[in-house]
C-alpha cells in the first residue's frame, strides 16, 4: 500500500499544484535539514515522520495553526476529531501522513499529507491539508524543508504531483509556494449542509 492538506474560513482560497514527477527543486530546496549559530552553539532543524511519542507537542502545534484559520474556542475541532486525527497518522489502512519539524528536541513545525486517487492520471496524486511552523521559529527555513521533506515523499510514492489551498490573504505562505508551484487560480467552495441543493 502506497503510504501517503483545505483551510476553514471565508477568505478565497487559492490552489496550487506541481507536477512532482518533474521537479528536481531547481535549487530551491537543497537540503532537509539547516544550521546555523546562535551564540556558542549550533542548532539543526530535522524533519522526520511523526512518532506515536510526538503527541503532546504535535497537538499544540496543530491547535496553534487551527487558530489561524479561526477554528479556536466556541468554533476549536472537538476533542473526537484532534484524537482521530492523531490515530489515523498511524494507521496502516489510512492514507493520511504526518510530517514534523524538530530543533533543540522539540517540534517547531508540522505537515499533513493525503494520498488519494486522481481521475485524470493512474497514479495516485498527493494533498499537503495543513503546514504551520511556530511564530518564533519562522524565517528560519521551517516551511521550506516541510516541503522539500513532503515533495520527497510524493516522489517516492510515485504519485502524479501535489497540491493544496492556502487563504489568498496568506501572503507570507505564498512568497514560498510561488517558487516551487504554479497558482492555478481555482475558486474552492465548500459547504457543510449535504441536503439536496434545489
Amino acid at each position: 500500500m502506497m503510504q501517503h492538506a483545505a483551510h476553514g474560513g471565508v477568505a478565497p482560497l487559492v490552489t496550487v499544484f506541481c507536477d512532482a514527477a518533474s521537479v528536481c527543486f531547481r535549487g530551491v530546496f537543497m537540503a532537509t535539514t539547516r544550521c546555523w549559530s546562535i551564540g556558542n552553539l549550533e542548532h539543526t532543524i530535522t524533519i522526520r515522520d511523526a512518532s506515536e511519542r510526538d503527541y503532546e507537542q504535535w497537538v499544540s502545534l496543530w491547535a496553534q495553526y487551527n487558530a489561524f484559520y479561526g477554528r479556536e474556542g466556541p468554533t476549536a475541532l472537538s476533542e473526537d476529531i484532534v484524537l482521530s486525527t492523531w490515530r489515523r497518522l498511524f494507521d496502516p489502512n489510512e492514507q493520511v501522513f504526518c510530517l514534523v519539524a524538530e530543533y533543540g528536541g522539540r517540534l517547531v513545525g508540522l505537515a499533513h499529507y493525503i494520498f488519494h486517487r486522481n481521475t485524470i492520471t493512474i497514479e495516485d496524486t498527493c494533498y499537503l491539508q495543513d503546514l504551520f511552523a511556530e511564530p518564533g521559529m519562522r524565517g528560519m527555513g521551517i516551511g521550506q524543508k516541510l516541503m522539500s521533506a513532503f515533495y520527497e515523499r510524493a516522489n517516492q510514492a510515485g504519485t502524479r504531483g501535489v497540491y493544496w489551498h492556502t487563504h489568498a490573504t496568506n501572503k507570507t505562505a505564498m512568497k514560498l509556494y510561488d517558487k516551487i508551484a504554479a497558482n492555478t487560480e481555482f475558486v474552492v467552495y465548500r459547504s457543510a449542509d449535504l441536503a439536496k441543493p434545489t
